[in-house]
């Protein structure tokens, strides 16, 4: 059983958001974007609870919020549901189809609703105490989130990974050992028969006791002092884990990469373990915040294929991440997304192939020199372009080779400066061999306060004019080149803040035409043509 689909209305910085996820899914963001919420939106679909007050988005009491989750493979759900009576009620509810959708709603979170699909509306009224029921069909909810600790996974409890692993797999050893069942033996001879010195005292104190209480109670006939066998919650009490990597210490005395290792390794041993198990159920939804919190990008590496050979047995893994490491290698499972807060909402985007160079770009700081290797580069003045040729690349030439579009950030206050920024860019690239005859720059028509700066660039790099390295537009703009209804005339570009630019930009890259923007930006589309002629194959 796993999930098929996510749909996410008003919860916290999430308004609107829906999710078709795979076995292997990892969402990669800025801090403060949302990424945590989405996790913590499927746990309060699980679990409930929470300060109703604090979740709907902007706070708003009047927007109810929801989380839907269509889960597949209900068929096997229901088998593992233990009672007779509830399971046969949800196989007749469910009439053979094997996708279920079910949601929790602020407006009733103390329960859940199940999807008819013959009345075509959400049930008002759930039968055979369904909701708490519900919880043996689905996935086990495991989440490791930042705030998780070691000794929350390691340390002996009812309800902790080790503690049902160990007292499932001691109970199964001592119901069968012998030395076990001459303990209790012993245990019965020594505390339970009459003849014993034990029961013999504890009868005596017994007596003694009760002389004096029958004094208030005359009624009282007997004390007696017995001594149970001990239980497994009680031997196991002062359970702890040790590791020896060349040094033998306790888990808690390692260092934090260790630990958090160690803490995922006992979830995954505790996914096999029940898996195994039958009658605990046989999946896991495992969500895992900043999954690459204090490892380094080797065992980052080593994490993803131990995370994915989970998938591959049948758990779902949702990870939350800063790292380039987890989402550069591609895997046929795997799905890859992009959180991103817009005008104070969280939206939620999959990262295709040709965005990924891009988002790695973003995750290793927007250095170049830390660039996983596209087959060219070109660089243009800021932002606007960044947006808008992203999209066009993406729109209308899917078959080219892969260009990455970096940004130099010129200063459009000081108008000097644009030159500068775009030196600092393509230094590094173009002392890099690989790329030095290349890659291909995108330059706004310089003005008069930009001429000198330009002269002094071509001057310092004189190649890249005799390579056909470098384009100009042909106003000082691209936004003044922009067909219409998009055109911008200088004083109104001057007017327009950055964002405003950008968004301008991401408007025309997903709606400009093909032969639009060959024919109205032509050295715009003559520069990538470059790039791509120039591009490693």
């Amino acid at each position: 059983m796993q999930i098929t689909k996510f749909t996410i209305s008003n919860f916290r910085s999430i308004e609107s958001a829906e999710i078709i996820p795979a076995n292997f899914n990892v969402f990669v963001g800025q801090n403060n974007h949302g990424k945590t919420n989405l996790f913590e939106a499927v746990e309060w679909f699980y679990n409930g609870g929470g300060d109703m007050g604090q979740i709907p988005y902007m706070r708003d009491a009047g927007r109810d919020v929801s989380v839907e989750l269509e889960f597949s493979g209900i068929q096997a759900g229901i088998e593992t549901v233990k009672n007779d009576k509830t399971k046969e009620s949800f196989r007749k509810f469910a009439d053979g189809r094997d996708v279920i959708r079910v949601v929790r709603r602020k407006s009733d979170g103390n329960k859940r609703s199940l999807w008819d699909e013959a009345k075509n509306e959400w049930t008002a009224k759930n039968f055979a105490g369904f909701d708490k029921a519900f919880n043996d069909c689905l996935p086990r909810l495991q989440y490791v989130a930042t705030t998780t600790r070691l000794a929350d996974i390691s340390k002996y409890g009812k309800k902790t990974p080790i503690g049902e692993m160990l007292s499932g797999v001691l109970t199964a050893i001592m119901e069968k050992s012998p030395a076990y069942r001459e303990f209790r033996d012993k245990f019965d001879e020594v505390f339970g028969s009459e003849t014993s010195d034990v029961r013999i005292e504890l009868n005596g104190l017994g007596a003694k006791v009760k002389g004096h209480l029958e004094q208030q109670f005359p009624e009282c006939s007997k004390v007696a002092f017995g001594v149970t066998e001990p239980a497994f919650d009680d031997l196991l009490k002062n359970f702890e884990t040790s590791i020896n990597d060349g040094i033998e210490t306790k888990a808690e005395e390692k260092g934090d990469g260790m630990q958090r290792a160690l803490m995922l390794a006992i979830i995954k041993t505790y996914s096999d373990y029940r898996r195994e198990k039958d009658e605990l159920g046989k999946s896991f939804v495992f969500l895992i915040d900043e999954a690459e919190l204090h490892l380094h990008p080797t065992a980052q590496r080593q994490l993803k294929e131990a995370l994915l050979l989970l998938a591959e047995n049948g758990d779902q893994v949702f990870v939350n991440t800063h790292s380039s490491v987890l989402i550069a290698d591609n895997h046929p499972r795997q799905n890859l997304y992009k959180v991103q807060k817009i005008q104070a909402a969280t939206k939620i985007l999959p990262i295709t192939d040709k965005d990924k160079p891009h988002v790695v770009y973003e995750l290793l700081g927007g250095s170049p020199s830390d660039l996983l290797f596209p087959n060219n580069f070109i660089i243009v003045e800021g932002r606007t372009e960044c947006e808008m040729l992203q999209r066009v690349i993406r729109r209308h030439y899917p078959e080219t080779p892969r260009l990455q579009v970096i940004m130099a950030n010129g200063d459009t206050v000081k108008q000097s400066k644009s030159m500068d920024a775009i030196n600092t860019v393509f230094t590094p690239l173009f002392q890099t061999p690989v790329y030095k005859k290349c890659l291909v720059i995108l330059c706004d028509k310089p003005n008069a306060a930009q001429e000198k700066e330009y002269a002094k660039f071509r001057a310092a790099y004189p190649a890249i004019q005799d390579n056909e390295q470098i384009f100009l537009l042909p106003t000082g703009t691209i936004e003044e080149i922009y067909p219409a209804p998009w055109t911008k005339t200088a004083a109104e570009v001057a007017a327009m803040t950055l964002t405003e630019k950008a968004e301008l930009g991401k408007t025309v890259g997903d709606a400009i035409t093909k032969d639009q923007f060959e024919k109205n930006l032509p050295v715009v589309f003559a520069a990538i043509s470059k790039a791509w002629e120039k591009a490693h194959k």
